[in-house]
């Protein structure tokens, strides 16, 4: 099932499997915080060193460990803080066109889950893990489709990368600000059923592409975290 109609040409070729009987769900977590901008600064103090708070979702054991990499850097043209996103190629097998983190499966020879999200990041945009410095971590979520358990790692860069993508993974590097997420018209949510239980599930719109399900809840506890508000939803990540 395609995406909803959105306005100003937001929205993507993300197939969106959403069920029969969803439903709008809440604002933002920042819907109350009247000014919302963030500096990088500010987000390395915030990220410097933080752990991670507990998993979100449901682990039954036998998930796939999966490292990704929440890179952000200042662009001083385009104006503020911005993360690295990528769109899925549509020569994968599944998840085609769409948006995620550079990252991906823990390999054997990774030494930790941090190492696999640079691997990962180097072999699907080029990007040199000698340019990213680590900071922190996001809690890691459980995904319901694949059955991984994602660990995502922010780190900064000295300023905008110049990356090369993979044309057998990566369709396109987005490069978004953090002040186009926090605004009103680009940010929703859905309730879905799922085995007889809501599901909250989170939505970013963007000009040409949708973000959704893990890779939108961490953005969404991103946000949340930076803005210093409480990231309170009952979470599921289908993906």
């Amino acid at each position: 099932m395609t995406p909803i109609g959105t306005p100003d040409g937001r929205g993507g070729p993300q197939e969106i499997p959403r069920p029969d009987g969803w439903r709008l769900g809440e604002l933002p977590p920042w819907a109350s915080v009247a000014d919302r901008s963030l500096t990088l600064d500010h987000l390395v103090s915030v990220f410097d060193g933080r752990e991670s708070h507990g998993i979100r979702g449901r682990p039954r054991g036998d998930e796939r460990l999966a490292g990704v990499l929440v890179a952000l850097y200042d662009d001083p043209i385009g104006g503020g803080p911005h993360v690295l996103l990528t769109r899925r190629s549509p020569q994968l097998d599944s998840h085609t066109h769409e948006v995620s983190f550079p990252g991906g499966r823990h390999d054997p020879t990774d030494p930790n889950l941090w190492a696999t999200a640079l691997r990962e990041a180097a072999e699907e945009v080029a990007l040199d893990p000698v340019d990213v410095r680590l900071l922190g971590r996001l809690d890691p979520l459980v995904t319901v489709g694949s059955r991984s358990l994602i660990h995502p790692y922010v780190a900064v860069l000295d300023g905008p990368p110049n990356l090369v993508p993979n044309p057998d993974e990566v369709e396109a590097v987005l490069h978004v600000p953090l002040s186009e997420l926090l605004l009103d018209e680009v940010y929703r949510e859905e309730e879905w059923s799922r085995y007889g239980e809501p599901w909250i599930i989170t939505f970013f719109e963007l000009v040409g592409d949708t973000v959704w399900g893990a890779t939108a809840a961490m953005l969404r506890q991103l946000l949340a975290v930076a803005l210093g508000v409480d990231d309170h939803r009952n979470y599921r990540a289908d993906s």
